[in-house]
């Protein structure tokens, strides 16, 4: 049974042993943990075939012996299972009617392809999971699991390497996924926008067929201190139908992003295998939304946070995407971000939003795009929010899963590359509910009331 919680936290493993209680049964299904949903495999309970029927709960089977909480399933394939979407049963992104939708795409008006996909998305708002606006499922089993670590070893607070550098409340990053040529052209423009207002961005790329890539315009965007990734091939909505195809077409991705030095990848439409990133040969990926409501695949991972498919860091999209919000919604209005900004803040997570340059081009959806970048810089200065290019990011958690909490007698300090960066933070309980507090003092040593 993996320590998932080690990894999520980066918590001492003493402090959250975890063993795995009775047989798994063959098939995968769902349950819940207390108010949590769960999908896959527990022992001593009947689980069901959709979400919406009645969930057996897991809860009350855990027990703690001798300090280590026993549950009755293997919380690391949980996690696995939702944050890399293995609950959805269809996939649109190998259907016949998304392939011959993306034939015509080029010729159908504006007006045409919203209707048709609002038709699509009719009912959205009445699915019950993942949670729409943001889905904290994953977030909440672990922070469910840390309180039975905090109980069953009778401790006030177990001490962890905090989620972000430099103490920093939340992360948010701003991407611009650069879809034709008038929003290749203009990409200077909305550079000039976000200098405005101190915010960088990273500019996902189409290499091939939709329009042209000058080195020049490349090299603009990176010596103007903005991020250059590589996005799908060709944007035809076929990247993931049929796995050789894939494959030819993964070996020609990451050739673009040697040539380019890119270091991400997103994929068009955000239609997604993760199962198939291992042939990305990518640091990191930006393809996977948290609750994909209003996105052709359905689905989610169901998490705030950065987490690793396999050797790549995927950097969930936990924020409605612009085209959505204007064209589905018909909402230009920033109230449906704010209330999304807000949920992940308390959760101390990955606030992450996609853009495009081809949408803000006329005065009312660019108005809302500039209302949203005062916001998110208020709330920089206000709140202490890290706003780095998406890169830092990947690099940031890379070292943070390196970084290790030592013990020194009754101090505690972090060891690894970029220390210096990090911070110590405790989780405890406060009315049976997780409490999660950063540390003020420095890490160089700590005399808490934790055993070391």
């Amino acid at each position: 049974m993996t320590n998932c919680l080690v990894d999520y936290y980066n918590v001492p493993e003493r402090f959250v042993r975890m063993a795995q209680k009775g047989e798994l049964p063959k098939g995968s299904g769902y349950f819940r943990l207390g108010s949590e949903i769960c999908y896959g495999q527990c022992a001593s309970l009947s689980s069901a075939n959709t979400s919406s029927q009645p969930l057996a709960d897991a809860l009350p089977i855990a027990t703690s012996e001798a300090g280590i909480t026993c549950l009755p399933f293997d919380l690391a394939q949980i996690a696995d299972n939702l944050r890399n979407e293995r609950y959805v049963r269809n996939s649109i992104c190998d259907s016949p009617l998304a392939a011959a939708y993306y034939i015509a795409r080029p010729l159908l008006p504006v007006a045409i392809r919203k209707r048709i996909q609002r038709i699509r998305l009719s009912g959205w708002d009445k699915m019950t999971f993942p949670h729409w606006p943001v889905d904290l499922t994953v977030d909440n089993l672990f922070d469910q699991s840390m309180l039975m670590a905090l109980r069953s070893n009778a401790l006030d607070r177990i001490p962890f390497i905090w989620f972000w550098p430099d103490g920093a409340s939340s992360c948010a990053i701003m991407t611009h996924d650069v879809e034709t040529t008038e929003g290749r052209e203009f990409c200077s423009r909305l550079m000039d926008i976000d200098d405005r207002f101190g915010i960088k961005a990273s500019f996902q790329v189409v290499p091939e067929r939709r329009y042209e890539v000058p080195r020049s315009y490349l090299c603009d965007i990176r010596d103007r201190g903005f991020e250059v990734n590589v996005q799908d091939l060709n944007h035809d909505g076929r990247l993931y139908r049929d796995r050789e195809q894939f494959l030819r077409r993964a070996a020609k991705i990451n050739e673009y992003g040697r040539e380019w030095e890119a270091r991400g990848f997103r994929a068009a439409v955000l239609y997604r295998r993760q199962e198939w990133y291992e042939s990305l040969d990518f640091s990191y990926d930006m393809s996977v939304p948290n609750v994909a409501h209003l996105d052709p695949q359905h689905g989610g991972c169901c998490t705030v946070m950065p987490y690793f498919v396999g050797d790549m860091v995927e950097l969930p999209v936990t924020a409605i995407q612009d085209y959505s919000l204007f064209h589905i919604l018909n909402d230009y209005s920033i109230d449906v971000w704010k209330r999304q900004i807000d949920i992940i803040m308390k959760r101390h997570g990955l606030i992450s939003f996609i853009v495009h340059p081809d949408y803000i081009t006329t005065p009312r959806p660019g108005q809302t795009y500039e209302s949203l970048l005062a916001y998110l810089a208020q709330l920089r200065g206000e709140k202490n929010i890290w706003m780095p290019l998406p890169g830092a990011v990947d690099r940031w958690w890379r070292q943070r899963a390196q970084m290790r909490l030592v013990s020194d007698g009754d101090h505690w300090r972090i060891e690894g590359s970029g220390k210096e960066r990090a911070r110590i933070a405790y989780a405890s309980q406060e009315n049976g509910r997780l409490v999660l507090n950063l540390k003020e003092t420095s890490n160089v040593g700590d005399r808490s009331t934790v055993p070391s």
